[in-house]
C-alpha cells in the first residue's frame, strides 16, 4: 500500500504530493496514535472506532516568530478525510483565528509547542464569539472523528491578558481549546499552559475522550490568572475525562448546562474550585439539565472545594437582569465516588443560592432547579478554612433537593474537633455526616 505524503508549500496555500513505497523512506517517522479507552468506567455508550489514516501533511514552521496559521489551516484542508496533520517542529506560532470545524476523519500530531500571539487587539476582534458566558476562542475543532495527540504543548500566553485585566476587568479573553460540534474523537498525551481564560470549552459535542492531559497555569508577577477552568462542558453528551493532572485557579471540571452521560476519573487537581456541577439556572427562560455524571477516584489539593454542585436561586422580581438566576431544570443522578482532599475549604459544597449573597432573598425566591439522586461516597482527607466545619449542603427549600446521600465520609480538620457540616433543607437521615 502506498502512503501519500503531502508537504505544505512556503506560502501554505498550495501543496504537492510525493508517493513513497513506505512513508518512513522519505518522511520523518510518526508516533503511533495512542490507544485510548475509558477505564475503569464508561458512560455506557459505544465509542466510535477511528480507522487508520492514509495520508500525511507535514507542517514546517516558518520560525523567527512568523505566523504559521495559514500553513496549519492548509494542511488541515489537504489532509481532511483520512489524513494526519503532523506538527513536528519545535515551535509554531498562531496569530490568526482558525476555524477547524470542517474536519472529517483526521489526526493532528503535535510534538513541539503551539503558541498564540499576544496581540490582544486582534484577538478581541477576530476570536470566535459565543453567547454563553461570553465565551470566545482562539481556534475551534469540530466535525467527526478527530484525534489530537503527540506529547506537545499548547501555550495560551495568558500573562498579557491577566496584566490587561488590572485596568479592564471585563476583558473578553479567549479560551485555549474550543471543541465545537465534534462527534467522536480523542485528545491525549498533551500539555496545555497559561490560557487567558478556560483551558477547554466543549460544546454541542459527543463521544469524546480526554486522556493523559497535563494543564498548568502560573503567573510570573502579582497579576494572577483568571477563570482557568480545566474543562467546561456545555450541551455535550457521552464524554470521558481521565488520567490527567490540572494545576489551576478555578473549576477543575465544570458541567455546564445540558451536560449528560459524563465520566470523570483518575484526576489530580491542585488549586482549583473543585469538580463542579454548574453553575446552572443562571439564565431566565432557559432550561438546564445535568444528569448521569460519574466522578471517580479524584484528588483535590489546596482547593476551595472538592465536590461542588452550584445552582442559582429564583429571579428577584423587578430585576432587569436575565442572567442572575431564575432558570429552570434539573440536576439528576450524579455520583462522586472516591475523592481524597488535602487542605480544601469545603470537602463538599452543595448550594442553591449561587450568585446570591443575600440569604433572605434566596429563601424568598428559591431556586427553580431541582437537585435529586445525588451520591457522595468514600471521601477522605482534610478541610481547614472553616474549621471545624468541613462542608455545606444548603438547598433553598425542602422540596428542591431530593434523595441526597452521603456515605463513608471521613474528612478531618486541623483542630482535631469533630467535623461539622452545615445542612439546610435536606433529608439529614440520608447523610452519614455530623449535620449542625
Amino acid at each position: 500500500m502506498r502512503a501519500s505524503i503531502i508537504y505544505g508549500a512556503l506560502l501554505g496555500l498550495s501543496t504537492f504530493t510525493k508517493l513513497c513505497a513506505a512513508a518512513s523512506s522519505c518522511a520523518p517517522s510518526l508516533p503511533p496514535r495512542p490507544t485510548v479507552v475509558p477505564f475503569p468506567y464508561n458512560h455506557g455508550k459505544p465509542h466510535a472506532v477511528s480507522p487508520g489514516r492514509t495520508k500525511t501533511c507535514y507542517v514546517h514552521a516558518f520560525g523567527n516568530g512568523q505566523d504559521d496559521s495559514q500553513t496549519i489551516f492548509s494542511a488541515a484542508k489537504a489532509c481532511n478525510n483520512g489524513g494526519t496533520v503532523a506538527l513536528l517542529d519545535p515551535k509554531y506560532i498562531i496569530g490568526q483565528a482558525l476555524d477547524l470545524t470542517f474536519l472529517q476523519s483526521v489526526d493532528f500530531i503535535i510534538k513541539g509547542e503551539i503558541s498564540f500571539t499576544e496581540d490582544i487587539n486582534y484577538w478581541l476582534q477576530a476570536s470566535f464569539k459565543y453567547t454563553y458566558q461570553g465565551a470566545c476562542l482562539f481556534w475551534q475543532f469540530g466535525g467527526k472523528d478527530v484525534n489530537i495527540y503527540g506529547g506537545g504543548v499548547i501555550n495560551g500566553n495568558g500573562q498579557v491578558w491577566w496584566d490587561r485585566m488590572v485596568t479592564n476587568t471585563t476583558l473578553q479573553r479567549p479560551i485555549l481549546v474550543g471543541v465545537i460540534g465534534l462527534q467522536g474523537g480523542t485528545f491525549s498525551d498533551l500539555s496545555l499552559s497559561n490560557p487567558p481564560n478556560w483551558f477547554h470549552f466543549v460544546a454541542n459535542s459527543s463521544d469524546l475522550i480526554f486522556d493523559d492531559v497535563t494543564m498548568t497555569v502560573l503567573s510570573n508577577n502579582s497579576n494572577p490568572s483568571k477563570n482557568s477552568d480545566g474543562w467546561d462542558l456545555y450541551r455535550s453528551d457521552a464524554i470521558v475525562i481521565q488520567n490527567s493532572y490540572i494545576s489551576n485557579t478555578d473549576d477543575c471540571v465544570s458541567f455546564k448546562p445540558n451536560s449528560t452521560n459524563v465520566v470523570v476519573q483518575n484526576l489530580r487537581c491542585t488549586g482549583s474550585h473543585g469538580i463542579s456541577v454548574g453553575s446552572l439556572g443562571q439564565y431566565l427562560g432557559e432550561t438546564d439539565i445535568a444528569e448521569n455524571l460519574y466522578i471517580y477516584n479524584t484528588s483535590m489539593g489546596n482547593a476551595s472545594d472538592g465536590a461542588r454542585i452550584k445552582v442559582w436561586p429564583g429571579a428577584v422580581p423587578g430585576s432587569n437582569s436575565t442572567s442572575s438566576g431564575g432558570g429552570v431544570g434539573i440536576v439528576r443522578n450524579v455520583t462522586y465516588n472516591g475523592m481524597h482532599d488535602t487542605s480544601v475549604d469545603y470537602a463538599i459544597e452543595l448550594t442553591q443560592c449561587y450568585g446570591q449573597s443575600n440569604a433572605t432573598l434566596c429563601n424568598m425566591y428559591p431556586s427553580k432547579m431541582v437537585i435529586e439522586d445525588i451520591v457522595f461516597h468514600d471521601f477522605t482527607g482534610t478541610s481547614k478554612k472553616y474549621d471545624p466545619t468541613v462542608g455545606t449542603l444548603v438547598c433553598s427549600n425542602p422540596t428542591a433537593c431530593q434523595n441526597i446521600v452521603a456515605t463513608n465520609i471521613n474528612i478531618t480538620n486541623p483542630s482535631g474537633k469533630v467535623a461539622q457540616w452545615t445542612c439546610r433543607n435536606v433529608d439529614k437521615s440520608a447523610l452519614a455526616i455530623n449535620c449542625v
